[in-house]
């Protein structure tokens, strides 16, 4: 019996993965940043956004056996579309009893769950490029400040580095974006991202 096999071709997503990340800090950090007020207007470009194109960007990497790139998509997918129920719960969407009984401690033992992972996902992100490096890093002091501020530590000194850590997240990932869909679109590097750093892989 022959036994044929299908190669499938499925475009890079992590452009689009990156453009969702972007839109959504930027957004998000203006509000931090008291540019802003409110978050009914960051609901949807969370939900859509920070969720929905990163999760997308997950399932095109688990078509391309890339784990790394397909469990850090889809964590910080999820992770916007809890916070977008987050927001609606606090703003009383789903009644009063469930937005009077909030206790924000409990998402600071969540941001403090993020932190763990991003600090394993930035040493795995060495091995990628230093774009991506750098946005694990800048995840890395956003969920330091989410977490730290959530707990009342230094409280106003931690969201500050909060929303300066997610305004810079935004700045890098539009670049990362750029870089991965003009990059492939060249065939050539046009906006370059630098090497891996070769510590833990030959």
């Amino acid at each position: 019996m022959n036994e044929t096999k299908v190669k499938v071709i499925t475009a890079d997503p992590s452009a689009l993965g990156l453009f969702g990340l972007a839109i959504v800090t930027l957004v998000a950090s203006s509000q931090k940043l008291g540019l802003t007020s409110g978050v009914s207007l960051v609901l949807p470009w969370a939900i859509f956004l920070g969720a929905s194109a990163q999760l997308m960007a997950c399932i095109h990497d688990f078509k391309h056996n890339n784990t790394f790139g397909a469990t850090a998509f889809g964590a910080y997918a999820f992770f916007w579309y809890a916070m977008g129920f987050t927001w609606l719960i606090q703003n009383g969407v789903f009644g009063e009893t469930l937005a009077a009984s909030v206790d924000g401690k409990q998402l600071g033992f969540a941001f403090l769950g993020y932190l763990i992972f991003t600090i394993f996902m930035t040493i795995g992100a060495m091995e990628t490029h230093k774009v991506l490096f750098t946005i694990f890093v800048l995840i890395d002091f956003l969920f330091i400040g989410l977490a730290f501020s959530s707990f009342g530590i230094i409280e106003h000194g931690m969201h500050q580095l909060a929303a300066y850590a997610e305004l810079a997240i935004a700045i890098v990932s539009f670049y990362g974006c750029g870089a991965a869909v003009l990059n492939t679109h060249f065939g050539r590097v046009f906006l370059p991202v630098g090497k891996p750093f070769g510590i833990f892989k030959k």
